[in-house]
């Protein structure tokens, strides 16, 4: 044995000869943090241009147009976009279509992922805003702006991390790397991954969510669901209101029983766990440890409309909507006889059925698809945890790991294909859809150098 020190190794190793291949992909993390912080103007000038680009969800064409400059002028081997109006950018050998859908037994490189989702929801209230949302600020530490945490920032550090890969020569052929800036997620997470999956006919070995994580490590999201609760009267004059029957009254409650389904913990007369709580503990659930790790499901009544011939006149129907999120163990058929068979619904006859999203993209394509948006979670010793988690100790010290409050498009990468995903992002949860929303520099930054690190961590 001898001790080599090759040009990319961090240390000097000791090595027997049937181990230099292997021994010669180990990164030198600090090559890569300083590459990273070298693009750092670069990516904040990127984001900037996207930030005064207006793209709210199926008006996104401003901003795949930008983001596909940027993806050539950095040298993407391809840039593609899809008729949905994905944008696709491959770093390292190219490949789409069948010959990606075929996966890595058929073409012996693995495909990596990197998902971030491009657009953005309004700005709301103008006079709650500092600056103005489309021109932003800068400062020496800040980029503020509609988008910036949520999430355009992520797409800027995921080009700039495949670019880092390139130029370091990470690649070396082991795997192919795509990058995709997709579209209508605050509309609907997730529809843009089921038509890349199966109209596209991409599947990548596993997907980085880049949504916005703290600086944390995030391994899972509670589900969602969209419910509709619809209750029939009968109309009257409003002086007799007797002689009807009002469908206001007998939505009120069901919306009791709603609220009490929601709050219940535990009977105190059986101990009997009677509420959405019941899904933390074993006896109800064999996913118990995930659910208990992803928090408890909830729901919550978040519209009401109602039907009546005037103002002086008994309502003859009444339907509400439901945001119903959903921890590991529920699912949609769970959730729906839920509601159904809850006391007041059952007696007024109520009809309980999902919603449907059909809006075209902004090419004009529709992909109807349900309001379900599963749950999700990535094992805690997964390969792919595993790999993000050392991609980030090699570069940064010892990780945080946790999970999101809200939705992301994993919903459909993992909750409805089965496709491993794991979320690192750029900017902070709690700036997403907020007014004098922004994103940090070394946030770019950070994300950039570890999205480079993760492929060589994984690929072994």
């Amino acid at each position: 044995m001898r001790r080599h020190a090759c040009t990319f190794c961090r240390v000097g190793l000791w090595r027997s000869s049937d181990e230099v291949e292997r021994q010669k992909y180990i990164m030198d993390y600090e090559k890569i943090k300083l590459a990273a912080q070298g693009y750092e103007k670069d990516m904040t000038a990127f984001l900037r241009d996207l930030v005064r680009i207006p793209g709210e969800s199926c008006g996104e064409k401003g901003h795949i147009d930008r983001i596909a400059q940027e993806m050539r002028k950095v040298g993407f081997d391809r840039v593609d976009i899809d008729p949905m109006g994905n944008v696709l950018g491959y770093m390292g050998e190219p490949g789409a279509g069948a010959d990606a859908a075929a996966g890595p037994a058929s073409i012996g490189k693995p495909l990596i992922a990197f998902d971030a989702h491009i657009d953005t929801v309004g700005i709301g209230n103008r006079k709650n805003w500092e600056f103005d949302p489309y021109e932003g600020f800068e400062s020496d530490t800040e980029i503020g702006g509609r988008g910036t945490s949520d999430q355009l920032g992520g797409i800027v550090s995921a080009v700039y991390g495949a670019k880092i890969m390139k130029d370091l020569g990470l690649t070396d052929g082991r795997f192919r790397v795509l990058v995709v800036g997709s579209v209508q997620e605050e509309d609907c997470d997730g529809l843009c991954w089921q038509y890349i999956i199966n109209e596209d006919k991409i599947r990548p070995d596993f997907v980085v969510s880049t949504e916005p994580t703290d600086g944390g490590i995030y391994r899972g999201q509670r589900g969602r669901m969209e419910i509709r609760v619809e209750v029939e009267g009968i109309s009257c004059h409003g002086s007799a209101p007797e002689r009807g029957d009002n469908a206001i009254y007998k939505m009120a409650d069901i919306l009791q029983d709603i609220r009490a389904l929601n709050d219940n913990d535990i009977n105190g007369d059986t101990q009997k766990i009677i509420g959405l709580v019941k899904m933390l503990d074993s006896a109800y659930n064999k996913e118990w440890e995930e659910a208990r790790f992803l928090g408890r499901g909830t729901v919550t009544t978040s519209e009401i409309f109602f039907t009546s011939p005037s103002r002086c006149a008994v309502a003859d129907s009444c339907a509400i909507s439901l945001d119903r999120r959903m921890t590991a163990g529920e699912t949609w058929e769970s959730c729906l006889e839920e509601i159904r068979a809850l006391p007041h619904v059952r007696k007024y006859g109520a009809k309980v059925i999902m919603y449907e999203y059909a809006r075209p993209s902004y090419t004009g394509l529709t992909y109807p698809i349900e309001c379900y948006f599963p749950t999700w979670v990535i094992p805690k010793d997964h390969p792919v945890t595993q790999a993000m988690e050392a991609a980030y100790r090699g570069l940064y010290g010892e990780p945080r790991t946790d999970k999101w409050t809200f939705s992301t498009n994993g919903v459909s990468i993992m909750g409805r294909n089965h496709i491993p995903c794991i979320g690192f992002g750029p900017g902070k949860e709690a700036q997403a859809h907020a007014p004098n929303e922004r994103t940090w520099k070394a946030d770019l930054v950070t994300c950039a150098a570890v999205y480079a690190a993760l492929p060589g961590n994984y690929v072994k």
